[in-house]
């Protein structure tokens, strides 16, 4: 029914749509392995040129972000408090706030480009975009990413999205996506696989390319109303995974941007986030996209992903 609605009518155009669709199945079940195979080449092969980078410190954090999570962590901490240390942009729950400091920033790209630069195998970092890093695959998530979410990021999206599980973000998917004049210039209207998203501009030099957001659940055609926000080095804006929206294109530089998909298995173990259904669980590795077979578990050692039937 719905790729008839989109146009598929006839039987030989379904067919075709239909071998594409199982084709891109099949790609996706082995993602997973890939990454896996790519992770234990790189983790005995690649020469890393900033290894203090992959261990998270507190140095690493703008002093005013530190600031933000003592005060959510506070017994009085409430969002209209934390509101006065956020920008907020219109009614759509976007949130600016800094996150790295300027120095980081500079040895982070100096290590991703080290990475791209090498001869290590590399993954896309999704499905729209074709350059960046998945730092999972660079060895940052047990040290880096997961403490970042544990530790300083869920106390700030307790307060702004209790109703997306803001409080119990469990899983993430980290990836580093690069803009330039030569490669991938904007991102086209879309959604992510995700509870909330965090998005950190992280450099070099660049212009224009601003962000733009539609409505939350929207299809995500052309957008025909939506504000602009602008990225600004070293700050991140926090926004809902299901809120609508894009990037424009740069005019000029290039342009790295640290993006986390931060979920909730408490959350889309009731209405996958992407089909909008009662999720079909198929056994999985790993965070398996942030759903498990029971949100009582804490931890799983083996947990379940949706299925793409």
């Amino acid at each position: 029914q719905a790729l008839t609605e989109r146009g598929c009518g006839s039987g030989e155009r379904m067919a075709a749509v239909l071998r594409e669709i199982e084709a891109e199945v099949q790609r996706r079940k082995q993602l997973v392995h890939q990454s896996a195979e790519r992770k234990a080449i790189i983790s005995q092969c690649y020469k890393r040129k900033h290894s203090e980078v992959y261990t998270l410190q507190d140095s690493f954090l703008a002093p005013d972000f530190l600031e933000i999570v003592r005060y959510c962590m506070s017994p009085d901490a409430n969002v209209h408090g934390l509101l006065r240390y956020t920008e907020s942009f219109s009614d759509k729950r976007i949130y600016r706030l800094p996150v790295f400091t300027e120095e980081f920033c500079r040895s982070f790209i100096e290590e991703l480009e080290n990475f791209e630069q090498s001869d290590m195998p590399k993954g896309r970092p999704n499905s729209m975009n074709n350059y960046g890093v998945l730092l999972n695959e660079l060895g940052m998530d047990e040290n880096f990413i997961t403490p970042l979410r544990e530790k300083y990021l869920r106390p700030i999206t307790a307060l702004l999205y209790p109703d997306l599980g803001g409080a119990c973000l469990d899983s993430h998917k980290a990836f580093v996506v690069k803009y330039s004049l030569h490669e991938d210039l904007d991102l086209g209207s879309h959604y992510d696989n995700a509870e909330v998203t965090l998005n950190v501009s992280l450099g070099k030099d660049f212009t224009e390319g601003n962000l733009y957001f539609g409505d939350f659940r929207q299809d995500p055609s052309p957008v025909p109303k939506y504000i602009e926000v602008e990225h600004v080095g070293t700050q991140g804006l926090l926004h809902r995974g299901g809120q609508i929206h894009g990037a424009l294109p740069i005019a000029s530089g290039e342009r790295w941007n640290l993006i986390i998909w931060l979920r909730s298995s408490a959350i889309r173990n009731q209405l996958c986030p992407m089909c909008d259904q009662k999720p079909q669980l198929v056994e999985a590795e790993g965070f398996g996209d942030g759903f498990t077979e029971t949100s009582e578990d804490d931890v799983p050692e083996t947990v379940d992903l949706c299925s793409v039937w």
